[in-house]
């Protein structure tokens, strides 16, 4: 064979391979795909979780500190109030230095949310908050600070050890191979709030990279990023386009939230998840948002559950040094004891679900 044959031969290899890669990626759900999954469901409300003893997704997830009693705990206090999905940030730190481990864990935590007819949406990567990590023991709370230990997913590291990508590629694949059958789990939330931190369309190639990854894996599950900027328009629009079912951030007061909406669903035609909300020092609260999301058939998935280390019952750029209680919490339901903060916000969760 001639060094030209030999070329010629290699580059074939390699073009049938790209194609074979290309072709194992499934297309985007249609609107009528989409919306046929989503006639199927019922109308559910739900929280973002962590248990009130992690500071961030490391403390949730690593064994020396994964804890199943509180996780249960709760849970149950959510079961109570007939929430029935949660949404859950895992960390592919936690995954590296025990891959084994981690994907048990995340059994565990499925098991303990399906004794309580919780289902689950697990969001992968993240941009928000402090964009550097490590194993082992996580920080204490800054006292009065919002979210002082929350992790993003990869962070910086990213765009300083690039060969980081490689890890990224096979912790996603891992995990969306290992649940991709997973009746529990509702959804997966590729990637939290890509562009915040400033990162802008640095966040692109690792959003496009995730879709692909978990367009090749295919789990049954639908995939989506949820659009959170609207002024970050190619991210925007390349989370909208690349959506299977259409999720969304909105802290805003009722009036701005259902233009933003009404707006998505003409234009998309597909199933909204509202996958944040609820400020109430923002005009977001569940008064004026929960009943307005369920008459849409929207599924409602607000910040925060109980009150504990991640210090989200204060608002976002409003600190209270002292570590004392706001006088209106920004997000959160619950105390640890179970006590609501406000008794009429929980009365009106659980007629809104149907709680007995």
């Amino acid at each position: 064979m001639t060094k030209n044959n030999v070329k010629i031969f290699l580059l074939v290899g390699i073009l049938t391979m790209a194609l074979q890669t290309y072709a194992q990626e499934r297309t985007v759900w249609s609107k009528e795909k989409a919306n046929e999954w989503y006639r199927n469901l019922p109308w559910m409300a739900g929280a973002n979780f962590y248990p009130a003893n992690a500071i961030n997704q490391l403390e949730m997830w690593q064994k020396e500190t994964f804890d199943p009693a509180t996780i249960d705990r709760d849970l149950g206090y959510a079961a109570g109030i007939g929430m029935t999905v949660m949404r859950v940030y895992l960390h592919h730190l936690a995954w590296e230095t025990d891959k084994e481990g981690f994907i048990d864990r995340m059994k565990q935590y499925l098991s303990i949310a399906d004794k309580h007819r919780i289902k689950t949406i697990f969001v992968i990567f993240d941009d928000c908050w402090n964009d550097t990590y490590k194993p082992g023991l996580q920080p204490a709370p800054k006292p009065g600070v919002h979210n002082s230990g929350w992790l993003q997913d990869p962070g910086k590291l990213l765009h300083t050890d690039p060969a980081l990508i490689t890890t990224l590629e096979a912790y996603v694949k891992a995990v969306l191979t290992a649940f991709k059958h997973d009746k529990r789990i509702l959804l997966w939330d590729l990637y939290n709030e890509p562009g915040n931190s400033n990162y802008g369309n640095k966040s692109m190639p690792l959003l496009q990279k995730v879709f692909s990854w978990g367009r090749t894996i295919n789990p049954d599950q639908p995939l989506s990023a949820g659009v959170w900027k609207f002024s970050l328009k190619e991210l925007t629009q390349y989370q909208l386009d690349n959506s299977d079912v259409i999720t969304y951030h909105d802290y805003n007061d009722d009036k701005s939230h259902f233009h933003v909406a009404d707006s998505l669903a003409r234009v998309t035609g597909k199933p909204l998840i509202c996958t944040e909300y609820m400020a109430r020092t923002r005009g977001s609260k569940f008064q004026n948002i929960l009943p307005g999301l369920k008459e849409r058939k929207i599924i409602a998935i607000n910040w925060g559950l109980v009150a504990g280390k991640s210090n989200t019952i204060y608002a976002w750029n409003t600190p209270i040094k002292d570590g004392s209680e706001p006088p209106v919490w920004f997000h959160d339901i619950f105390r640890q004891n179970g006590t609501p903060f406000d008794p009429a916000e929980t009365s009106l969760i659980r007629s809104l679900t149907g709680k007995p």
